[in-house]
């Protein structure tokens, strides 16, 4: 089967496609790099030729809202139409749990406008939610810093491996459209203070952790909810304790 990973060339992008070539796939990974851009159109048709599958793992490069809306309404036009040209059965795009509960940032208007355009796009499809990545950790804890301080949300969080996003994204991308979401998550809930608490203890890190209930993730603040995905959510098997010990983590 020919599938096409758009974004094939980054943290989940490799990994999907390490995954799937390892399946016996004919995987395109497809990349500005490579010579194909969804916001521009430039090589989506020669790149979807023949495929089956195309896997969106393409992010705006910005989290401010117009350019956001811009990639992400430029990306999906070109995409779709390449798509319908080609005959691709099955979209996969991966988006973030909680999207619809955090419409106060503008990125996540965004993002809730390229989920819109997919589902009314006319190719089968299937979006697969994500919570935040174990290697997103730092960024917060970055994103949260004062001085020598480290204000934190104390809302629900349930990170993921990195890992463990490419093996479901490797398995949708192989199973039938679901025309729907399915959440992901890691196998592990608590206060996002905590886990920032513990990224820096495993990093020697001198900052210090302030939980604060009204702290905010990046724009939004956080509940016990909104970050949190539903009852069932498929889970990862990697735990966090585990990933910050691995020397293969990226930090």
């Amino acid at each position: 089967m020919k599938i096409v990973v758009i974004g094939g060339t980054g943290l989940i992008g490799s990994k999907t496609v390490e995954r799937l070539r390892k399946k016996g796939h004919d995987v395109l990974p497809a990349s500005p790099n490579s010579g194909v851009n969804t916001v521009t159109g430039e090589g989506l048709n020669k790149a979807l030729a023949g495929a089956e599958v195309v896997i969106d793992l393409a992010n705006s490069p910005s989290f401010e809202e117009k350019a956001a809306m811009d990639f992400f309404e430029a990306a999906g036009r070109n995409l779709f139409a390449a798509e319908k040209l080609a005959g691709v059965r099955h979209h996969v795009a991966l988006s973030v749990v909680g999207t619809d509960r955090m419409q106060s940032m503008g990125y996540f208007r965004a993002k809730l406008r390229q989920e819109d355009h997919i589902r009314n796009s006319g190719v089968p499809y299937t979006i697969v939610h994500a919570t935040q990545f174990f290697e997103f950790v730092g960024a917060i804890a970055q994103s949260a810093t004062e001085g020598t301080n480290v204000r934190v949300p104390t809302g629900a969080f349930q990170p993921i491996a990195a890992d463990n996003v490419a093996d479901a994204m490797a398995d949708v991308a192989v199973s039938e459209p679901m025309n729907g979401m399915i959440e992901i998550a890691g196998p592990e809930r608590g206060p996002m203070n905590e886990f920032v608490a513990r990224y820096l203890k495993a990093n020697n890190d001198p900052r210090t952790i302030i939980a604060d209930p009204h702290a905010r993730y990046f724009e939004v603040e956080i509940d016990q909810h909104t970050l949190v995905p539903d009852t069932d959510a498929r889970l990862g098997g990697i735990r966090f304790d585990d990933w910050l010990k691995s020397p293969a983590v990226q930090r």
